[in-house]
């Protein structure tokens, strides 16, 4: 698809129908929604994305040409609950056209909910860095915490390095705009300021030292940034995830593959992918055996061998009677969704066989992604042509190989990916 439209180019003068326009609101709300979903989950490729983002880019459109009716439903549709993704399609419109009044209105709806303000940043790397780059100046500017925060964000978004105003937010007062600062700095590759990170590593802010820690892990001159990281994956539910996967790829696969044993069982079986050693694959056999751990192990083994369940045929059905996320008993209490509903349930025989057939020309003792050793021609190709969750692997593990470089942002719109992909 192409690039955002221009809110300056010239536009023949159409009649608005009111329910054409509400549904282009409606649509850009809810599948921009579906988009952010979209960015981590295990089926989507980046061509997929970009279809997504078209459809998102369509209904902008809509409302770009309705003009003043468009971004009126557009305000009043930030009256709802919690308006995440109706905050996303008036904050294009808002910044696009530049009127004060609009990103007011905008700026003033992200306060009243925690995680309103993620429309406005995607709003700001939906539209170019040039457009986008007065707006956030004038929040890095701003006395409210939230704006300062916003405006990182949005460079981040961008791997745009936006300099002292940068290096000012690190030292931020406000734990929100520092925590999004040090996380910045490794997303954008300032190697240079890694001292800056590793400073944090003991704030007194939880989610300040969890960012200092990964920066200074990701920029990779603190060895001690990945000791911090392990004792965030083994104390911290939230952050566990992000943090092992970080710190795994920093360890060398025997120290990491004995690691594992100190997690929890379903973040240890997602580690075995994060180590990549071929030698721990057996050990996904007997975890597959478990409902509640068997797509999460399938996922786990094609992140190392690069075997496609579903299309190879190595996947089958749900044991029997297995139910995972909100059921239609009334009395069942859990409301959660099931989060490995997109992973298919591999089939134990079929994936054994396979297994067996090809473990001979695969190097245990050698880190690998997607079925090829980790190295950077290879991890290119995987950030072309894999899985959301693949992609974003190799964004970190292409990072690590090549420090000074901004990590890969893989959530970032399909079009702008496109432009951005290591050659």
């Amino acid at each position: 698809m192409g690039k955002p439209a221009a809110a300056a180019r010239v536009r023949p003068v159409v009649p608005v129908i009111p329910l054409v326009i509400e549904q282009h609101a409606e649509e850009a709300a809810f599948l921009w929604l579906n988009r952010s979903d979209a960015t981590g989950e295990p089926h989507y490729s980046l061509a997929d994305l970009a279809k997504l983002d078209g459809r998102v880019e369509a209904h902008l459109d809509g409302l770009r040409i309705a003009g003043e009716e468009g971004w009126k439903l557009c305000r009043d549709a930030l009256g709802a609950d919690e308006p995440t993704g109706e905050v996303f399609a008036a904050a294009v419109l808002a910044f696009e056209s530049g009127v004060a009044d609009r990103i007011d209105a905008v700026l003033e709806a992200t306060a009243k909910a925690p995680g309103l303000h993620r429309g406005v940043v995607s709003a700001l790397g939906w539209i170019s860095l040039d457009r986008a780059r007065p707006h956030i100046e004038k929040l890095f500017a701003s006395t409210v915490p939230l704006h300062r925060r916003i405006a990182v964000a949005a460079c981040a978004v961008h791997r745009h390095d936006p300099g002292a105003p940068l290096v000012a937010a690190t030292r931020d007062a406000d734990p929100g705009v520092l925590d999004r600062a040090l996380r910045a700095l490794g997303q954008l590759g300032r190697a240079d300021l890694s001292v800056l990170a590793a400073s944090k590593m003991t704030h007194p802010d939880p989610s300040v030292r969890f960012a200092g820690s990964w920066a200074a892990a990701l920029l990779g001159k603190y060895p001690n940034a990945v000791v911090a990281l392990q004792k965030v994956a083994e104390t911290e539910p939230a952050r566990a995830g992000r943090a092992a996967s970080l710190a795994l790829r920093r360890m060398d696969p025997k120290s990491g593959a004995a690691w594992l044993t100190k997690l929890s069982p379903r973040l240890a079986v997602k580690g075995v992918g994060a180590v990549g050693d071929p030698a721990l694959v057996p050990g996904l056999f007997d975890r597959m055996k478990d409902p509640k751990l068997a797509r999460v192990a399938g996922e786990a083994f094609s992140m190392i061998t690069g075997a496609d369940l579903a299309y190879e045929d190595l996947d089958g059905d749900a044991p029997e009677g297995f139910e995972a996320g909100p059921t239609e008993d009334p009395k069942d209490e859990n409301v959660e969704m099931d989060p490995d509903e997109n992973l298919p349930w591999p089939k134990i025989e079929a994936v054994t066989k396979w297994w067996e057939s090809r473990k001979p020309g695969i190097r245990a003792g050698t880190r690998h992604l997607g079925g090829k050793p980790i190295e950077a021609a290879w991890l290119r190709k995987v950030l072309r042509d894999g899985k959301q969750r693949q992609r974003a692997a190799a964004a970190l593990e292409l990072a690590i190989l090549e420090p000074g470089k901004p990590l890969f942002e893989v959530r970032a719109p399909g079009f702008r990916q496109h432009q951005a992909l290591p050659k």
